[in-house]
């Protein structure tokens, strides 16, 4: 078994929780997306338990290295925003176009106008 980097075993509390809610959100991208585990894993290139461990914030998937490196300069706070909900442009442009098809509405049909204005 390969021996964990040292950087890994000195991960700051602090950066295990934002790499914890930056896993949670890339959850939430991926489910609104509509997409499961082995689609997002084929598209990014890697196996579906690498894909769970970053999901859950696992500091040895790769990213887990960057993260102590933006914590010594001050950045790790916004790991956990890298993938907020509020930030996804592509979920949010989404959603504004299933509210454009919600929001079409019907031509008002003759005999409806015409009903309309014979009723006092």
């Amino acid at each position: 078994m390969p021996k964990k980097p040292q950087a890994l075993t000195m991960l700051p509390p602090l950066v295990q929780a934002h790499l914890r809610e930056l896993g949670e959100n890339l959850v939430i991208a991926r489910k609104r997306r509509g997409e499961s585990r082995r689609q997002w894993a084929e598209r990014i290139g890697v196996s579906e338990p690498t894909l769970m461990r970053m999901e859950q914030g696992d500091a040895s998937v790769a990213l887990g290295i960057y993260a102590t490196a933006l914590w010594l300069i001050g950045r790790s706070n916004e790991l956990a925003t890298l993938a907020a909900p509020e930030f996804d442009l592509g979920a949010l442009d989404l959603s504004v176009q299933a509210a454009k098809k919600r929001s079409v509405r019907k031509p008002v049909s003759l005999e409806s106008r015409l009903r309309a204005k014979a009723t006092p």
